[in-house]
């Protein structure tokens, strides 16, 4: 696990063009033959651009986003929703890493990060979340971090097409959180900072 030079912090509504060339890029990679091509080749970064303009504008203590970034180049973030779910609790409802960042622990590093502000702010609730059926590279990342798939659905359609989509959960969120001592020797920054 390599995250030498990460810092970690939460998002503010001035990431949002980083956050959206980053979701469109990442949906491009590894959503072709889910969603139509004509709808990732499109002007995506556009739409997720004003997407995320809109969300991170959102007041509320209600959500979350915190942003990986090397260099001062964010290179991978993670947005949670609170309370999103009677049965399953808090959603993470966006994780994705910069492609050039994968295999390096990022990913866990934003779920642990989840994992450890959904503990303080909602101490009792699970998290869940939605991936592609046909996403199995992300399916194997989340049941080798403990989650279970538990449902499957007709997921949302984007570009006239639907896509299915499987439920993973946590009822104990706390084991995304690595031991605190291997933590800090990865180099990584601690807990992201409100700024």
């Amino acid at each position: 696990m390599t995250l030498e030079g990460i810092t970690f912090r939460f998002a503010t509504p001035s990431d949002a063009e980083a956050i959206g060339r980053l979701h469109a890029d990442s949906w491009r990679r590894h959503y072709r033959g889910a969603y139509p091509d004509a709808y990732l080749d499109s002007d995506l970064e556009s739409e997720r651009i004003a997407f995320w303009t809109e969300r991170l504008g959102e007041p509320g203590d209600g959500h979350f986003t915190i942003v990986a970034a090397q260099h001062g180049a964010i290179v991978g973030f993670a947005h949670t929703r609170l309370d999103a779910d009677a049965r399953w609790g808090t959603l993470l409802d966006n994780l994705h890493v910069r492609h050039t960042h994968h295999q390096r622990g990022l990913g866990t590093a934003l779920m642990a990060r989840t994992a450890r502000i959904l503990a303080e702010r909602r101490p009792s609730s699970g998290l869940h979340l939605w991936v592609l059926k046909q996403n199995t590279a992300a399916q194997a990342f989340y049941s080798a971090r403990g989650g279970s798939c538990v449902e499957e659905a007709a997921g949302m359609v984007r570009g006239g097409r639907a896509a299915p989509v499987l439920r993973y959960a946590w009822s104990d969120p706390s084991v995304l959180c690595p031991p605190s001592a291997p933590e800090a020797a990865s180099g990584e920054a601690g807990q992201p900072s409100p700024t």
